[in-house]
């Protein structure tokens, strides 16, 4: 008994038979909690369960037996093998440690994934390098050295070519651009969708157009993405000479300010160039829907000028609002007032004919109507807005059916009035609303019927969402419990 317990790989045999099962067991535990907690590190308790420990349990078995000539041989191909399990774990734990959890805004997170690259294959490099060393006694230093100056060489022959590319490198780790920013290059102008080592790809909407990164690290460019506040559009615009200033930039200051895509608390400005000619800033959420934007102003402009009686391009003729046709119009919506033909006739000339473009509001809740409006031609669309936004659908009107029934009294609207399609509506002023009730004292009443039920309507769906959203609520709190 005393000489095994002398032998000089008893102990260290012992070490093994104990100590493997209990290192195997409480790695097996950790694992199980980190899959929960953090599933990446727990890949890096995986592969020392699995290889690092057990090649190192062999390792130590092996470098104990006698095997003559060959127990050197054996040992060292047990140290290879382990040496290779030491720089996988410390790979994978290395990426773990500092880039899987990597905050992101840290330094961490800006890396590009081609110098994560490098960096493993710079670690790789040096490990097998101190692994052959270390267990086959090989002659790295002259490799090593071999190496560096062939890099050195190879440098100062591409350095033309190689310049860019390592300028491109470094202006992916700064990251003044993200995958979905908006950049303005001088000459090109998109939306990035790719970036690698060599170029990035932006999306014009007419194509992909690639940049090299040497490029963009030698010259200047915009990120529009990451400009402090909204996103303004600026667009310039003519009118006649004969048009009031003053006028001018009122209806471009109240169409802009009734786009939808108005960014959220931020008001647009308007300001005249000189020479009949203005600019308007509209400040959006992104600079992706700057060309939605320009579109939709300039539609609702076309025919909010036509309606203040404005010459939007110093285009001085309206084909469409002429005295025939608006006789026509009114005469086909005159028992809408309670008004024969004849007095239609009579009373067309006191009426004025305005047209809206899709999408473009008649009447806005919570304010008053400045005239009566009559529908002659298309569809409106009657809608309660609600806290919190969204829009409660009440109805939709039709021909000889009216929106700012409020006029006659001053009351404000119950509801937004929006045109479904292209609008024509016979508009009647207050003073002439008032002229026209004093000969027809039961249009009065009508207007008053309607404004109460519209009114009504309104409270009633109102209640209605306040309701299925408290019983949402409700439900949802149940769930969560």
């Amino acid at each position: 008994m005393v000489d095994l317990l002398a032998q000089p790989w008893f102990w260290p045999s012992l070490a093994v038979v104990i100590g493997l099962p209990i290192v195997l067991l409480v790695l097996t535990e950790l694992y199980a909690v980190m899959a929960r907690r953090h599933p990446q590190a727990a890949k890096v308790v995986r592969l020392v369960r699995n290889f690092l420990v057990p090649l190192a349990a062999l390792l130590i078995l092996i470098s104990q037996v006698q095997l003559g000539e060959k127990d050197l041989t054996w040992t060292r191909v047990a140290a290879t093998f382990f040496g290779f399990a030491v720089l996988l774990v410390v790979l994978n734990g290395v990426n773990v440690a500092l880039f899987t959890r990597a905050r992101p805004e840290s330094w961490r997170a800006r890396m590009p994934s081609i110098f994560v690259d490098i960096f493993r294959l710079v670690l790789i490099l040096v490990g097998l390098g101190v692994l052959f060393a270390w267990v086959w006694g090989a002659d790295v230093g002259g490799l090593f050295t071999a190496l560096g100056v062939s890099t050195v060489v190879i440098g100062l022959a591409l350095q033309n070519a190689v310049g860019p590319v390592v300028s491109g490198l470094f202006l992916l780790f700064e990251q003044p651009f993200r995958l979905g920013d908006w950049l303005d290059t001088g000459g090109v102008r998109g939306r990035v969708v790719e970036v690698n080592w060599r170029a990035v790809h932006i999306d014009t909407g007419n194509g992909i157009h690639i940049v090299p990164n040497g490029t963009l690290a030698g010259a200047s460019f915009d990120n529009l993405s990451k400009a402090p506040g909204a996103f303004v559009v600026s667009i310039t615009l003519a009118f006649a000479t004969d048009d009031p200033p003053h006028e001018v930039l009122d209806l471009l200051r109240r169409v802009a300010d009734d786009l939808p895509l108005l960014a959220a608390d931020q008001t647009p400005s308007a300001y005249p160039l000189g020479g009949a000619k203005y600019a308007v800033d509209i400040p959006v959420a992104s600079p992706a829907i700057e060309a939605e934007a320009t579109a939709r102003f300039h539609t609702v402009l076309w025919y909010a000028a036509r309606r203040a009686n404005l010459h939007l391009d110093n285009d001085l003729t309206d084909d469409y609002n002429t005295p025939e046709r608006r006789l026509a119009l009114f005469t086909s919506v005159a028992a809408s007032l309670r008004l024969t033909q004849a007095e239609a006739e009579a009373f067309a000339d006191r009426v004025l004919l305005q047209r809206f473009g899709a999408g473009e509001k008649l009447q806005h809740a919570g304010d008053p109507s400045p005239a009566l409006r009559v529908i002659a031609v298309g569809t409106v669309a009657l809608t309660s807005p609600v806290d919190g936004g969204g829009d409660i659908p009440l109805g939709r009107l039709t021909r000889g059916e009216m929106v700012g029934i409020g006029a006659l009294t001053n009351e404000i609207n119950p509801s937004d009035a929006t045109a479904v399609d292209d609008v024509t509506v016979l508009s009647l002023p207050i003073a002439e609303l008032e002229q026209l009730v004093r000969r027809r004292p039961q249009l009065a009443r009508d207007l008053g019927t309607i404004f109460d039920q519209r009114k009504a309507s309104a409270r009633v769906a109102i209640d209605d969402a306040a309701a299925r959203q408290g019983r949402a609520l409700t439900q949802l709190g149940d769930v969560t419990r």
